[in-house]
């Protein structure tokens, strides 16, 4: 099958272009590289030992977007690229909607027009509201705290309407939970800009020495311990997830919506004692106050995915842990300090 990829070069879409070469699927993938690294790229090809296209492209250019397309031809298109950060989002909200909703709409003309049919859409957990105390089901009130999540939101309206609007449309909706973790070769991995706004990359690099410490949000919330509480998903799990989605989708006229988490809570303070357990390293940290935009707990009801999907997290957080700290061991610079 051919599949194009937007923001193919990121965190999450360089794994996901990894297991789709590996499973036989031809690749495109398109990147303006504003958060990613072309170097991921050339290890993608080297961990498959295939080749695919791509193209520096941002998603925001309808123009040459649509050229890409139509010079293609995908079955279909997985969409990843976007901006991702709850925080960032508050004070760059405009920003958000020009990048994740405008880019959003160029795409689906662009695929209207190369008569593509069938999206993936990378979603996001953030959309749901807090109305109802998590684990949060597919048909949990939709009420996100912030820019970001409210893009999210935006955009699976605007793709539900995409499929409604003409036949042998589908699509799915990947609500994603916090991924973490990295490709076992250590080869590939999140290598944010910046810094990080997630909070494995932060430990991951306090442990390298690249910060002094880990800085975490609030101590107060309503969770077993006080520290914010998340659905932490492994990255080649993830990936597994869009593998399951892609067989889905091209059977499928509708719009449907998937969480893919673990069903688990694990708050900053577990995933500290987890990361020094499974590395044998200690992460320096300080509680600080909450964060703009953060809520105390997201936690997935995974019961549609593998219902439907067939799917399900396989790996463990301290599997999550030990790749991660094998991708910063191999890495201390990421993909390159030309990147920063």
């Amino acid at each position: 099958m051919k599949v194009l990829l937007t923001g193919g070069a990121g965190y999450i879409g360089s794994h996901t272009t990894l297991a789709l070469l590996r499973a036989g699927h031809d690749v495109f993938v398109v990147d303006n590289h504003r958060n990613s690294s072309p170097v991921v790229l050339d290890r993608v090809r080297a961990l498959s030992g295939r080749d695919f296209g791509a193209a520096e492209i941002d998603i925001c250019d309808a123009g040459a977007l649509a050229a890409c397309l139509a010079a293609f031809r995908p079955d279909c298109v997985i969409h990843f690229a976007g901006l991702k950060a709850v925080a960032e989002s508050i004070p760059e909200a405009v920003e958000y909607y020009r990048v994740n909703v405008g880019g959003t709409i160029s795409l689906l003309q662009a695929m209207d027009l190369a008569e593509c049919r069938k999206l993936i859409f990378s979603s996001s957990a953030t959309i749901y509201g807090t109305a109802l105390p998590p684990p949060f089901a597919e048909d949990h009130p939709i009420a996100p705290s912030s820019p970001y999540g409210r893009t999210k939101a935006q955009v699976e309206q605007i793709v539900t309407d995409w499929v409604a609007a003409a036949d042998h449309r589908g699509a799915v909706l990947l609500r994603y939970f916090n991924p973490v973790g990295a490709d076992p070769s250590g080869q590939i991995g999140e290598d944010p800009r910046g810094i990080p706004n997630n909070l494995m990359p932060y430990v991951l690099q306090v442990v390298a020495g690249r910060r002094e410490e880990l800085l975490v949000f609030g101590d107060d919330y309503d969770t077993p311990d006080g520290s914010g509480e998340r659905d932490y998903i492994h990255v080649v799990d993830l990936a597994r997830g869009h593998i399951a989605a892609l067989d889905y989708v091209m059977t499928t006229e509708a719009s449907a919506a998937f969480n893919l988490g673990t069903g688990r809570g694990v708050t900053v303070r577990e995933v500290l004692r987890t990361f020094e357990a499974a590395t044998g390293c200690t992460v320096a940290h300080r509680i600080v106050g909450r964060r703009p935009g953060d809520v105390g707990s997201s936690v997935a009801d995974v019961a549609k995915a593998a219902r439907l999907l067939g799917w399900c997290a396989q790996e463990t957080l301290a599997d999550a842990c030990l790749s991660g700290w094998n991708w910063q061991r191999r890495n201390p610079d990421g993909y390159g300090p030309h990147d920063r």
